[in-house]
């Protein structure tokens, strides 16, 4: 078979479907190798790989052909040397924190980071001696006076959730290169498709592959990518501490990434039909999404990203009880607190994720009573719209 040669920096719908495939015997699809020890045909060869003279597999926290088969293919869809998947995005964020500082060292992180990253980073953290600066999201000037001679690395998202902020990648790098300080951006809900911010200078791109990657809804994992230089203590943090992504996810992984691309388009294309039909209902105080111009960030959004994304978030105008009921009248979008599937999903943040908080406490980070945050499927735009009428039709039902 004549083997056609895949450019990894070249177009990214054929890297989602050829890249990194181990085609074994033939086979078109990469094989689930499944073994935790890989074994030597001799000592001769174990002695040469244990002098780094050739590349051999040893045990499967170390390496696996199906995830690595994976890594490269997340890697060149991100433009960068490496890809080191986790089981779980929490694991890839915690671990790149933990293998980058040390006692007494400092972060800063953006107000509204994800709820569990914030929290790793304002109330896990100290426990190690690694304390935090919050700064709000936007405010450059802010982060830059919150740098310390101990400030190690500047934490953001682009965009967040659910208020769909977008960080300006170019000032978070400028700050960050000035105090030689490393830039991480959780860049899962852009993914690849819509945003690249390894090429604006960021160091370290987390990426959930658990949302639009796999792109299912039946995988957990987790991905740190950047240069082999910055990813080095987090490659070797997972070896010795696991939080590996096992064979049958990498295997889902791969074959999600295959359609990676159609996908994304659809549902940037789905998802700015709904947040222009949301704008138009009388019902709907405030939309968010950075592809409308109303969005405070949409002339970011615009200079930085491909795409928009899958995600709207809106305020009813309507109290709690109101609200309520206008889920309990969807039948098509689903309540669930994922996104990146080809069902829509919709979930209500105050009684979700912040459910074991006051309100007093929800509303002093922008958690009301009324907000709604939707994640669009693959649907017919057109029933996603229908349903949420039914929605708002039950409001006074």
């Amino acid at each position: 078979m004549n083997e056609y040669t895949i450019n990894p920096k070249g177009h990214r719908d054929t890297i989602a479907v050829h890249y990194g495939e181990n085609r074994w015997m033939g086979s078109i699809t990469t094989p689930i190798d499944y073994a935790s020890t890989f074994v030597f045909k001799n000592v001769a060869e174990m002695v040469a790989f244990a002098e780094g003279r050739i590349q051999h597999y040893e045990y499967g926290r170390y390496g696996n052909p199906t995830r690595e088969a994976a890594e490269k293919k997340l890697a060149a869809l991100e433009g960068a040397e490496r890809c080191i998947l986790f089981d779980c995005g929490m694991s890839a964020v915690s671990s790149t924190i933990l293998s980058t500082c040390n006692q007494g060292q400092h972060i800063i992180i953006t107000d509204d980071a994800y709820k569990q990253t914030l929290r790793f980073v304002t109330t896990v953290m100290p426990r190690f001696g690694i304390h935090s600066t919050v700064v709000p999201m936007g405010d450059y000037d802010a982060m830059e006076r919150a740098v310390t001679p101990e400030t190690v690395m500047i934490i953001s998202e682009s965009p967040t959730n659910p208020y769909l902020n977008i960080a300006d990648v170019d000032e978070v790098v400028r700050i960050a290169r000035r105090h030689n300080i490393i830039s991480v951006i959780d860049s899962t809900f852009a993914t690849p498709y819509n945003a690249r911010p390894l090429e604006q200078g960021v160091d370290i791109v987390i990426q959930s592959t658990t949302k639009y990657l796999a792109g299912h809804n039946d995988v957990l994992g987790g991905a740190v990518l950047g240069s082999e230089a910055a990813t080095e203590p987090t490659l070797q943090w997972r070896r010795m501490t696991g939080g590996v992504i096992d064979p049958m996810s990498s295997y889902l992984l791969i074959r999600g990434l295959k359609t990676f691309g159609v996908r994304m388009e659809r549902l940037n294309r789905t998802a700015l039909k709904i947040a222009e039909f949301l704008e138009k209902q009388p019902k709907v105080r405030r939309v968010y999404y950075p592809g409308l111009p109303g969005h405070r960030h949409h002339a970011i959004a615009k200079k930085q990203m491909r795409g928009f994304g899958a995600v709207v978030t809106f305020e009813l105008d309507a109290d709690l009880d109101r609200t309520l009921k206008f889920l309990d009248g969807l039948k098509l979008c689903m309540l669930g607190p994922s996104l990146g599937g080809p069902e829509t999903l919709v979930t209500h943040p105050a009684l979700n994720s912040y459910y074991n908080i006051t309100r007093e406490e929800r509303y002093k980070l922008g958690i009301i009573d009324e907000l709604i945050r939707l994640s669009v499927g693959l649907e017919d735009p057109r029933d996603i719209m229908d349903d949420l009428e039914r929605g708002f039709a039950h409001m006074d039902a």
